[in-house]
């Protein structure tokens, strides 16, 4: 083949390539995490079958989960039948941590009320930054992370957490730094309440709808060209 026919074949490409209609590019895969509120306290979700290896071994604890949230606190706390005014006090002291783990059948805003969920999409490697990061803050033992108690209610369990709560890591913070170990726009810094979470959260889920309708603007005016020049 000659240099210039294969030149004209490259560049009849490129011109091809420029005119794609975008609609038809396939997205890059993505995954949902999903923020929910629970009164002070703030928790972390996945989709059961978005889950990887080794944090999906969890959801065999939970066969018939679709959906599954995790949140960081206080052992005491959550193991004592007084949750008074002293109790939360010794809260504030360091001491053991827990893992709460959450599933469900039915999706978050049943669950958990519409206005209490927050759905923020994650690339692959976002994803997997963010599970290893829930996976590590499990106690494990040979490579796997044993059920410490029952939960509070039906299709929750405990886990024994590696980090421990205080007053200056409490079960937002470590939500906060979860969303941050995802590559988000996110500071955990001084964070202690729901809101300074959830505020945040909320920032990220108004730039992604932001980002998505931008990128699908061109689409969208392709489109209504092509329909223009079709009825000419």
């Amino acid at each position: 083949m000659s240099f210039a026919r294969l030149a004209l074949i490259l560049a009849v490409a490129c011109v091809a390539a420029a005119h794609a209609d975008p609609a038809q590019v396939p997205e890059p895969r993505q995954q949902q995490v999903i923020v929910v509120r629970r009164g002070w306290h703030i928790d972390v979700g996945f989709v059961v079958t978005d889950l990887e290896q080794p944090l999906r071994s969890i959801a065999s604890d939970l066969p018939t989960a679709r959906f599954i949230f995790f949140g960081f606190g206080d052992m005491h706390y959550l193991m004592s039948k007084n949750h008074g005014s002293g109790t939360l006090a010794a809260a504030l002291w360091p001491g053991r941590g827990l893992m709460l783990v959450t599933g469900l059948q039915g999706t978050p805003q049943q669950g958990f009320g519409a206005n209490e969920v927050i759905e923020l999409r994650l690339a692959d490697h976002e994803a997997h930054s963010l599970q290893e990061f829930v996976w590590q803050s499990f106690v494990t033992a040979d490579g796997a992370a044993p059920v410490y108690r029952p939960g509070p209610y039906e299709n929750s369990l405990y886990f024994l957490a590696v980090r421990r709560y205080s007053a200056l890591h409490t079960c937002n913070t470590w939500a906060a730094e979860a969303l941050k170990a995802a590559h988000l726009h996110v500071h955990s810094g001084g964070v202690m309440f729901a809101g300074q979470v959830w505020s945040q959260a909320r920032r990220l889920q108004r730039q992604q709808a932001a980002a998505r309708q931008q990128a699908s603007a061109p689409s969208v005016a392709l489109k209504r060209q092509g329909a223009e020049q079709g009825a000419e």
